[in-house]
C-alpha cells in the first residue's frame, strides 16, 4: 500500500530515504536521531555538519551512508509553544518539504518517524494528525511508498473522541456478537414442534440462538430500499472487477481518484482492470469500498463479488463498520484506528 503506519525502528528500515527529526544545529540527538546516526556511522555526522545550521520547518539531504537507504533528509521540526501560532504550520512544512525533496531525487519510498512529538513537544494526536494529513495529500498527486514509523504504541495516540467512540463501538458490537456465537449458531433452523431444530427450505440466512428459553428465529435477508431484487438479480453474474468498474464509471470518476483514495497502487489496480477473474485480497476490496464511499448494504455486495462478507465476530470488521455507518470514508484515519487496536491495515 502507498501509506503504511509500522512499528519499527526507523534505522532498520529499508527505503531510499530515511528522515531524521535532526536538530536545529548540527548535534546528535536522541531517540530515533541518536539510532540514525549509529547505524549510518561516523560519516553523516560529518556530512551534516558541513551543512550546517537548518531552519525550523526545513529540510535538507544528505548521502545516507551505512543505513539500508540511498538518502537521509534532516528534517527540523519545531518545539511547541502555545505562544508559537506558526508552529504546526512549521511542522507541516517537514512533511511537505522532505516529500519533495524525495520526488526530486527519484526515490520511490521514504520513512517518517513521527516528526514534533517527543521532545518537540507536540501532543501525539496533534503529530500523527499533521502527519496523516500531509502524506496525504501528497499521495493523491504523487506516487510514493510512505512509511510512518512508530517504535511502539506509545509512541502513537489518537484523539480522545475518536478513540473513544471507536472503543463504545466495538464493545456494544464485537463482545456481544461473541457472546452470541459462544451460545449456539443456526443456519435459518425455525423452532419444530418439540424445541427440535431443523432447516426452513425457503431461506439459508443465518442466525444466533437467543437462550433456552426464548425461541429462535429466521429472519430474512434484509433488502435495500435503495436497490430492487431485479437490480439485484440483474447483477448476479458480476465479478468483482466487472462491479468496481462499473461502480466507477456509474459515478463519474476518475481511476487514479479512486486507487489513491483505496491506498492501492496502480499495478496492481490495473492487474483487477484488465483481468475480470481477479480475486483481491479482503483488505484490498475493504479499501475500494471505502475509496467509493458505499454504503454498508452496497460495500457488503462488492465483498461478496470477491467472497468475503463483513462479521461481527471480527474485531477489524467491526471497525470497518463503524466508520461505513458513521460515513467517515478516510482511508488514513481508518488506517490509524486499525493500527491502534493491533488490526491489519487496509489497503494494497
Amino acid at each position: 500500500m502507498p501509506f503504511e503506519i509500522v512499528r519499527n525502528d526507523i534505522a532498520n528500515m529499508t527505503a531510499d530515504v530515511i528522515v531524521n527529526s535532526a536538530d536545529h544545529f548540527p548535534a546528535i540527538g536522541y531517540g530515533a536521531e541518536s539510532s540514525i546516526y549509529k547505524k549510518a556511522g561516523k560519516e553523516l555526522l560529518k556530512y551534516r555538519k558541513k551543512i550546517g545550521t537548518i531552519g525550523y520547518g526545513d529540510a535538507v539531504i544528505s548521502p545516507a551512508f551505512g543505513l539500508s537507504a540511498k538518502y537521509v533528509i534532516h528534517a527540523v521540526s519545531p518545539v511547541y509553544s502555545p505562544d508559537d501560532t506558526d508552529a504546526e504550520k512549521k511542522l507541516r512544512s517537514c512533511y511537505e518539504k522532505s516529500l519533495r525533496l524525495a520526488e526530486e531525487n527519484g526515490c520511490e519510498s521514504i520513512a517518517f518517524p513521527l516528526l514534533g512529538a517527543g521532545n518537540n513537544g507536540f501532543k501525539k494526536d496533534v503529530a500523527l494528525s499533521v502527519a496523516v494529513g500531509e502524506i496525504s495529500r501528497f499521495l493523491m498527486e504523487s506516487e510514493m511508498m510512505v512509511y510512518l514509523v512508530v517504535y511502539d504504541k506509545n509512541s502513537f495516540a489518537l484523539s480522545e473522541t475518536l478513540f473513544s467512540s471507536v472503543r463504545s463501538f466495538i464493545d456494544e458490537n464485537y463482545i456481544e456478537e461473541k457472546r452470541a456465537s459462544d451460545v449456539s449458531f443456526l443456519r435459518c433452523l425455525p423452532k419444530k414442534e418439540g424445541g427440535s431444530i431443523g432447516r426452513n427450505a425457503a431461506s439459508s440466512e443465518r442466525i444466533a440462538y437467543r437462550g433456552e428459553d426464548e425461541e429462535s428465529f429466521c429472519a430474512p435477508a434484509e433488502i435495500s430500499a435503495s436497490r430492487s431484487l431485479d437490480d439485484m438479480l440483474s447483477r448476479l453474474e458480476e465479478t468483482f472487477s466487472q462491479s468496481l468498474i462499473r461502480i466507477i464509471d456509474e459515478r463519474g470518476l476518475k481511476d487514479p481518484e479512486v486507487y489513491k483514495k483505496a491506498n492501492v497502487d496502480r499495478k496492481l489496480f490495473n492487474k483487477i482492470k484488465n483481468n475480470v477473474d481477479y480475486r483481491p485480497s479482503k483488505i484490498t476490496a475493504i479499501a475500494f469500498a471505502i475509496a467509493l464511499e458505499l454504503n454498508l448494504d452496497e460495500t457488503k455486495d462488492l465483498l461478496g463479488r470477491a467472497g468475503y462478507a463483513l462479521s461481527r465476530s471480527s474485531k477489524s470488521d467491526v471497525i470497518i463498520e463503524y466508520f461505513i455507518t458513521n460515513k467517515n470514508y478516510n482511508i488514513y484515519e481508518i488506517n490509524e484506528v486499525l493500527f491502534m487496536f493491533e488490526q491489519q491495515l487496509i489497503g494494497a
